[in-house]
């Protein structure tokens, strides 16, 4: 049988539910996880439905039949082959803690990701991603060439056919077009716990200011420096006898395993875009994501 997942996000009303259930029955699918929520705010309906199709229906067969229903309720829909990688690019300076973690989750099969190009701005990671068999491309940015050096990358994340771009410490903004042209499609690891200490040197704020709990932040990429929709948050617990390197070493800890969780949950298709928030639907019971990362 084959799996799919279906995401639907529409105005809130009565029989979203029922119509989605009646397409399912009427075209031999059969759900197998649901999860849904309505946003009394903003009106707004959000569902993931995981099933299965005994007719061997094709991603467009799918599609196409279940147009009408979405037309009646005005849905932004789509659907998903169910454990389907991701293709990634992976966008990295010189603090390398979450490129080698991801490398290693990719390897060893607990991401649902597929990196097909790492890019820097630097040459410190060439020999560690070559030697993964992923090609690495190294694209300067300066003040004077960022429009041409931005053009480069996005040549490698369309001839790579890529979905998703990370940013594993990638200590450069990128410009208000490509965050426009790549909407929902950026997803960047923050080493701090937003929105308290911004910029490039949180631990060192945190550690003047004594805070008692030190965290990271994964979010999408907007025009807003470090301010895109939050979709993951974790934190550990520091003390007064601790100094600002320790900071740094059990941050990128957190760092590794928050981004990880982050890029799990898109690839997956669980987060849904509400306005400056994300809806978040939990992992499957059962599957890698439901644990705690490690």
């Amino acid at each position: 049988m084959s799996k799919y997942v279906l995401t639907v996000t529409c105005p809130s009303t009565r029989g979203i539910v029922a119509a989605i259930a009646n397409y399912m029955a009427d075209s031999g699918c059969n759900i197998t996880d649901s999860a849904q929520f309505d946003d009394l705010e903003t009106g707004q309906f959000f569902m993931r439905v995981s099933f299965t199709s005994q007719t061997g229906a094709t991603l467009q067969q799918l599609r196409d039949g279940f147009a009408a229903a979405a037309e009646k309720f005005d849905m932004n829909f789509d659907f998903h082959v169910d454990g389907a990688k991701t293709k990634v690019v992976i966008m990295v300076s010189r603090f390398g803690h979450c490129l080698n973690d991801l490398l290693y989750r990719a390897r060893i099969g607990s991401l649902p990701i597929d990196i097909v190009a790492v890019i820097s701005n630097h040459m410190d990671y060439q020999k560690v991603v070559v030697n993964a068999d992923i090609p690495y491309y190294c694209i300067k940015v300066t003040k004077e060439n960022k429009p041409q050096a931005e053009a480069q990358i996005m040549q490698v994340v369309e001839e790579t056919g890529a979905e998703l771009i990370v940013l594993a410490r990638y200590m450069q903004i990128l410009s208000d077009a490509l965050c426009k042209k790549m909407s929902g499609k950026i997803i960047n690891i923050h080493h701090s716990f937003l929105p308290s200490f911004k910029g490039a040197n949180p631990y060192k704020q945190a550690f003047e200011r004594g805070v008692k709990l030190i965290g990271a932040t994964s979010h999408y990429v907007t025009a807003d420096l470090d301010e895109g929709p939050i979709i993951e948050q974790d934190i550990i617990r520091v003390t007064h006898a601790q100094s600002a390197e320790d900071y740094v070493s059990l941050g990128r800890d957190v760092e590794a395993q928050v981004f990880a969780r982050a890029i799990h949950a898109h690839a997956q298709h669980r987060v849904f875009m509400n306005g400056n928030k994300t809806i978040v639907f939990p992992a499957s019971p059962g599957s890698y994501a439901s644990e705690r990362m490690g």
